[in-house]
């Protein structure tokens, strides 16, 4: 592990998978259609998703915003060949994903985030997601009003690990980048992302599925208090 060799003054985290966990896509898709009359295996839905997601480019979030989930969910209802409005119960699905998926805290963020605000620290969350998925997630755990700062990908209509959702949180919280760590559970996005962007970075690998990776790795958010970064 290593240590930055300023004084850190703002620790940001990615969402999904970092600090929230939630209920994994082809449950909720199951749980939606089966309220509404529909009777689809998770299995069906597993193949009906990555027949979907063939030539996709969730880059494309940038552009559409929450458009893009509706035709998202549009291309694996045709793949599951729901006879009904596709369109219209797309639109539902997007809508109401989260009053079927359960989100919970990490039980190591839970304990982590409330320690790093007492330290006087500035906390961020910068995320692929966007700002209507926010909202939701951020308020079923109680963390609605909690961070210093919040980059989604409607904020700049950029994703990460682009350079610039970087530094736009870092602007916001008057940081500079060698005076940041941040903290996230995918290599390019969020590690080699904040890297390039000049932040101290950590990849998050509680199941201990990373090997032979040249990155930084922490198994707990507990472990930021193992480090030097933040005496």
């Amino acid at each position: 592990m290593e240590s930055s060799k300023h004084r850190v003054k703002a620790v940001l985290f990615d969402l999904g998978g970092t600090l929230v966990k939630t209920t994994e896509i082809p449950l909720v898709m199951e749980r939606i259609l089966k309220h509404r009359g529909i009777n689809r295996s998770v299995r069906e839905i597993i193949r009906a998703r990555n027949e979907a997601e063939k030539g996709l480019d969730f880059r494309d979030l940038a552009t559409v915003l929450d458009e893009f989930w509706v035709q998202w969910n549009v291309r694996i209802l045709n793949n599951l060949q729901v006879d009904t409005d596709t369109r219209k119960l797309a639109e539902y699905i997007a809508t109401h994903w989260w009053d079927y998926s359960e989100v919970t805290l990490y039980p190591d963020a839970e304990k982590t985030l409330p320690l790093l605000k007492a330290k006087g620290l500035k906390i961020g969350v910068v995320t692929n997601g966007l700002q209507s998925d926010l909202k939701e997630i951020l308020s079923k755990v109680g963390l609605q009003d909690f961070f210093d700062v919040v980059v989604v990908i409607d904020t700049l209509r950029k994703m990460k690990p682009d350079v610039e959702v970087f530094h736009y949180a870092l602007q916001k919280l008057n940081t500079a980048p060698s005076e940041a760590v941040f903290i996230g559970d995918e290599i390019e996005a969020d590690y080699k992302g904040a890297k390039k962007s000049g932040l101290t970075a950590y990849l998050i690998d509680r199941n201990g599925d990373v090997r032979n990776q040249n990155v930084n790795t922490i198994s707990s958010l507990d472990d930021l208090f193992k480090l030097n970064i933040l005496k």
